[in-house]
């Protein structure tokens, strides 16, 4: 627990305190929503916190050094907080969560209990429980270059350095037909066939705007038909605008070819493979690892 603030630590050595817990939940799309066990709404930090939304936390398990600090919050589903469509659709997976022990007469005294993120997200019965990570849950992952064949960078990324704005590279166009896993679409006229698969749909519009999805596979051409790995997690209806990004299947001749950028590519292509491994010696001809017939 961080050091309590001076004026806080008085009123807890007051004996007769007036304290609650607060929590502020930030999505990846910059919603923020603002919970409170006081049976009054707060205001701090640009947040209001709601009281009523049903939201409680257990006990913070804390440690020194780098283990994980972790916790858990029950809540309602409710259509004014979190709601199970939004949950469905993934909106709360990794949003990131602040927490406060205040003294609702006086919200300027205040200090911070946990930062972290949500983790796991379960629900049942009008309710759900996450899953409370701390900051050091980065930590708790290994590190480190994968030598391989293909590449292993994201289309686009720090790695990649590929600008994704690049004329020819992207399309925002409305689709016509939904079917699960399959989009249907009259014509991506000047995109050839197979030039979405391994990219990325994105909705800009509608039920579903701030949803992506991986495109598996892109085949036809009127009309043409993009298959996802998944379908969408949203209600997402013909008409509302997407943005499609083109696909990289990481191999080097892509790289070259597709998107001019050999440079950076970064996967080792002339890498041996397995049978190199296992190769033994021979009197004559190539040791290669091939066929000793």
């Amino acid at each position: 627990m961080a050091e309590l603030d001076t004026a806080l630590q008085a009123h807890l050595d007051s004996g007769a305190t007036t304290l609650a817990r607060a929590w502020a939940v930030t999505r990846r799309d910059g919603v923020t929503y603002g919970f409170t066990d006081h049976d009054c709404d707060l205001s701090f930090d640009g947040v209001t916190f709601r009281a009523g939304t049903g939201l409680t936390a257990r006990v913070l398990a804390q440690s020194t050094g780098l283990s994980v600090d972790n916790t858990e919050a029950l809540g309602a589903l409710t259509s004014s907080a979190v709601t199970e469509a939004d949950i469905d659709a993934g909106r709360f997976d990794g949003a990131e969560v602040l927490a406060w022990l205040v003294n609702w007469q006086d919200v300027r005294q205040r200090v911070v209990l946990f930062r972290g993120s949500f983790g796991e997200i379960r629900r049942s019965n009008g309710a759900f429980e996450a899953e409370l990570r701390g900051l050091t849950e980065a930590l708790n992952r290994p590190l480190g270059r994968i030598y391989q064949k293909g590449c292993t960078a994201v289309l686009g990324d720090g790695a990649c350095r590929f600008d994704l704005n690049t004329t020819g590279y992207a399309v925002e166009t409305p689709f016509e037909i939904i079917d699960g896993d399959r989009l249907e679409f009259a014509a991506l006229a000047g995109f050839a066939e197979g030039w979405f698969a391994h990219g990325r749909l994105e909705v800009l519009s509608g039920a579903g705007a701030g949803l992506w999805a991986a495109v598996k596979g892109d085949r036809g051409s009127s009309p043409r038909v993009l298959d996802l790995w998944a379908p969408l997690p949203a209600s997402v209806l013909p008409g509302d605008l997407l943005r499609l990004t083109a696909g990289c299947d990481k191999r080097l001749e892509s790289c070259r070819l597709k998107f001019d950028n050999i440079l950076n590519f970064q996967g080792f292509p002339d890498i041996p493979g397995e049978d190199w491994m296992v190769a033994v010696p021979k009197s004559s001809g190539r040791n290669d690892g091939g066929s000793l017939r």
